[in-house]
């Protein structure tokens, strides 16, 4: 088949390169406006856009999918199929409508299970123990489309979403082949998604890496899991300076919410119920280090209370 490959961040990229690699003639790599990115905010070409062009692949880029010149070069190219990973903006119905073989998305979640930007994150926060990936036909409502392949991925303990979505990219990416193969021979037939199950997975903002001390453990792990590397965790200083937290380790012992504890090797800090032992973290300015090392830096005393106003 002709594609049109649809997709922005780095986790697109292992599907892009199987498509590549495949039966399927990739013709152009439809990806989102270059943007700032970095400490710097300099302005960078997207991963997907990155890999494209050292294949020699076209690349469209349009701000609006309604833009007229955008929509000349989409019909001028006659693709049969679009394949879709992490794109970034809605299809309008019209250009949904106008290829042969429609639009597939591959999709980071066990449809109709976290429907939405950021699917991994919420099965992390929500304590899931398996997910997987779906690949379905796009239709305009949001990751409503029928569907016609999925795998699964057990969540490790340990897992970060970074790590997470990693693994599922590279998994993925073989089923979105295998779905095209399918829909090529004309032997894959999307299925409806059921009514059971539904849940939603809206994007992430620098908000819901706020933790609260007074939750317990067991969801403060879990969310600075679920929030790492984006958008990012975080807790406060007494004095309202932010304080970026890598993943946590919960541990027997009990202090009070928020309270620090200061050994010689970890820090502590208490929950709603036992406390954590702290990975790294980040103050403003500064380099990601490790907690013990940060705590000396910084002189803090014990029983210290962050993020008091949470």
């Amino acid at each position: 088949m002709r594609l049109l490959f649809a997709g922005t961040p780095a986790p697109a990229v292992p599907s892009l390169e199987g498509l590549i690699a495949s039966r399927h003639d990739v013709v152009a790599v439809l990806t989102r406006p270059d943007a700032p990115s970095g400490r710097g905010r300099t302005v960078t070409p997207s991963p997907v856009r990155q890999v494209a062009e050292a294949h020699g692949i076209e690349v469209l880029s349009p701000r609006r999918l309604r833009d007229e010149d955008f929509r000349a070069r989409f019909a001028a190219l006659a693709i049969d199929a679009v394949a879709v990973v992490a794109y970034g903006a809605l299809i309008p119905a019209d250009l949904l409508a106008a290829v042969p073989d429609g639009w597939t998305n591959l999709h980071f979640s066990l449809l109709p299970a976290w429907r939405g930007a950021a699917p991994v994150q919420h099965a992390l926060i929500a304590g899931d123990e398996v997910t997987g990936a779906t690949t379905f036909r796009i239709e305009e409502g949001l990751d409503t489309g029928p569907v016609y392949g999925l795998l699964t991925e057990t969540i490790r303990p340990r897992d970060t979403a970074g790590d997470l979505l990693d693994r599922l990219a590279h998994a993925g990416a073989g089923l979105l082949v295998r779905t095209m193969d399918g829909i090529a021979d004309g032997t894959l037939v999307a299925v409806p998604q059921g009514g059971d199950g539904i849940s939603h997975a809206p994007k992430l903002t620098a908000e819901d890496g706020h933790v609260r001390w007074t939750h317990p453990a067991h969801a403060v792990d879990r969310r600075i899991r679920g929030c790492t590397p984006e958008p990012g965790a975080w807790t406060t200083l007494p004095d309202g300076t932010r304080l970026g937290l890598g993943p946590v380790t919960p541990v027997e012992e009990a202090l009070p919410a928020g309270a620090v504890q200061i050994g010689r090797r970890d820090v502590l800090v208490g929950t709603g119920s036992t406390a954590v032992r702290l990975g790294t973290v980040s103050a403003p300015g500064r380099r990601t280090m490790p907690a013990a090392d940060w705590a000396r830096g910084a002189r803090l005393a014990d029983g210290t209370v962050l993020g008091a106003e949470a």
